[in-house]
């Protein structure tokens, strides 16, 4: 538990996640060995002519942003990576849809090819429900859930004869935290939330929200406002923060070219390790420049993104984006427990542990020409 007050301050993910509007912008992805030439023809193109016709041939990728232009990975980097040229230089086509709306969907019915998820628990949900979704990446070992709370909370089980809110689910993180705490949630009033406005609690209008880590706690602590939060790891709870998903056909048929997709991408995510704050501010500038700029300001992508770009340093799950069963057994068991799910499909049906990992040798990412 931490209480905050007054003085607190830190940062927060978009409060606007749910009404984003449409783009496109977006391709395809190319795995490159060491000493290609370029294509011919096109000096910024860094792979040669064969893994380049093999991209181009895949045609036009299409990437859903699960919250926009939200600095948040696996979103981020997508971006900056088309911004940055980096798909161009494999030679893809790359389409973005910002709306955030039906991710999922989208990707398996083969309308698009890849999207992001808030955590390991949102694929496992899918799965029992679509065969056509892959886990490719991950990108941390930290659950992006909090439940924050009004000050007069001094513990999940004042929650007892109190309203708590929560977004699409109560998701199963949250569910095993009040177990934990021994919340007998039948004497809670769950609130189905639609507005993202965290003073909602401060406010007094529900006592307690399941949200983001990173999003509405932080601004409360950048307005100064005191609440309490829970987080998962207080109950004893695990977790995992965001996960690139691909239409699993896609990846049966252009494994290459699903592999220079991320290649790409985490290429970007490292730069934005590297340097959070010409990240944030070219990040921003693209919701700006595309009517998007009220909901993901540079003040709150600052707090976000500070956030959550140490979730990718703290992961113990290796190189930024490799995933392993392993590393979801914990949340695959919350799932099965408090899910709601009759028939979870094996970890290893849901998941391909062997396709971003290979794309490191020695530590750091292999990108053409380095």
């Amino acid at each position: 538990m931490d209480v905050f007050s007054r003085s607190g301050s830190r940062r927060a993910l978009p409060a606007a996640i749910a009404a984003i509007a449409l783009i496109t912008v977006l391709g395809g992805c190319a795995q490159q060995g060491a000493g290609a030439q370029p294509a011919s023809g096109d000096t910024d193109v860094l792979i040669d002519d064969a893994a380049c016709q093999r991209n181009r041939d895949a045609g036009t990728i299409t990437y859903i942003s699960g919250y926009g232009y939200s600095a948040s990975a696996g979103q981020l980097d997508v971006f900056l990576a088309k911004e940055r040229g980096y798909f161009d230089a494999l030679c893809l086509d790359v389409d973005i849809n910002a709306s955030g709306a039906n991710g999922q969907q989208l990707v398996a019915s083969g309308q698009a090819q890849f999207t992001a998820l808030g955590s390991a628990s949102d694929v496992m949900l899918a799965a029992a429900n679509s065969k056509n979704l892959t886990a490719i990446a991950t990108y941390g070992d930290t659950s992006p859930f909090s439940i924050f709370a009004n000050e007069q909370i001094t513990s999940l089980k004042d929650l007892e004869g109190k309203k708590l809110g929560y977004f699409i689910n109560l998701t199963p993180v949250a569910s095993a935290m009040l177990d934990a705490a021994g919340v007998d949630v039948s004497k809670v009033e769950l609130i189905k939330m639609t507005n993202y406005d965290p003073t909602v609690v401060t406010r007094g209008q529900v006592d307690a929200i399941v949200g983001y880590a990173s999003n509405q706690p932080e601004k409360l602590r950048s307005l100064e406002l005191p609440f309490t939060e829970f987080l998962p790891a207080d109950s004893g709870v695990g977790g995992t923060y965001n996960v690139m998903e691909v239409n699993s056909a896609f990846l049966a048929e252009h494994r290459e070219v699903s592999a220079d997709f991320m290649r790409a991408s985490l290429k970007a995510l490292q730069e934005c390790l590297d340097d959070e704050a010409a990240c944030v501010e070219e990040i921003s500038a693209l919701a700006e420049a595309n009517n998007q700029g009220s909901a993901f300001p540079v003040d709150q992508q600052e707090r976000t993104w500070r956030v959550e770009s140490s979730w990718v340093r703290d992961s113990a799950s290796g190189m930024p984006g490799v995933l392993s069963e392993a590393a979801w057994e914990s949340e695959y068991a919350l799932v099965q427990e408090y899910g709601g799910l009759k028939d979870l499909p094996p970890l290893a049906d849901m998941m391909d542990t062997e396709l971003v990992a290979s794309l490191y040798q020695d530590g750091a990412l292999v990108w053409p020409g380095e």
